[in-house]
């Protein structure tokens, strides 16, 4: 990194975190040296609170001493910042309004599959429909691109791109407790009672991707 202060690159995080995972892919996508400094979520470090005084959380991203919140802005950030090959947006300006569209939908849907596995009752019903309109949804977007002559491994195109980070880092985490629930015990909770996506190819083109670079290995590394 030449030994320039502004060069140093910080990741406050937590190994099992969706949106520390988020940024650690995008650094490693782009091959941005960095340490990885893991938080005590219950006892954050003053460092943490100092760069993140408005919501107090993970992930913050410090380069050369000036801290950036929030996964997505961060992801963004080092996509300006390093705009090396790959290319984490689309080139062309519509494209990239599109995929920002969708960006910003997993980020206001993605949470209720966390909540499928959080809650119950009535509480966790809801979790499950949500979870499944969010994937129709995206699905429909996938169909829609398969259509339009645009079937390529990844939202972005061949390459992995910020779409994909933004939902793999919540949905990969996720997916082998639904392969485990192929044939679920009492104990066990089905998510989809049977549907099928063709978003289920692109995550397990994601998974592939996730386990060539060795993230499942290390929560620190891509």
């Amino acid at each position: 990194m030449g030994g320039n202060d502004y060069d140093v690159v910080k990741l406050h995080g937590h190994w099992a975190s969706p949106f520390s995972t988020r940024v650690l892919w995008a650094l490693n996508l782009k091959k941005v040296p960095y340490e990885f400094i893991a938080e005590d979520l219950p006892n954050k470090s003053e460092l943490l609170l100092q760069y993140n005084p408005v919501h107090k959380k993970i992930p913050v991203l410090v380069h050369g001493g000036k801290p950036i919140c929030e996964s997505m802005v961060i992801i963004e950030y080092i996509e300006e910042t390093w705009p090396q090959s790959p290319s984490l947006l689309p080139k062309d300006p519509y494209e990239r309004a599109i995929i920002r569209f969708w960006v910003h939908f997993v980020e206001l849907k993605g949470p209720s599959i966390w909540m499928v596995f959080r809650t119950f009752g009535e509480e966790q019903e809801k979790a499950k429909k949500e979870s499944v309109e969010m994937l129709r949804r995206i699905e429909e977007f996938c169909v829609e691109k398969i259509n339009n002559n645009t079937n390529n491994k990844f939202f972005g195109g061949e390459e992995i791109g910020i779409l994909d980070i933004a939902l793999g880092g919540m949905i990969v985490e996720w997916q082998p407790t639904t392969k485990a629930m192929t044939t679920p015990p009492p104990t066990r909770l089905r998510v989809f009672d049977g549907a099928s996506y063709t978003t289920g190819f692109w995550v397990d083109e994601a998974s592939c991707f996730v386990f060539e670079v060795g993230a499942r290995c290390s929560r620190h590394r891509i």
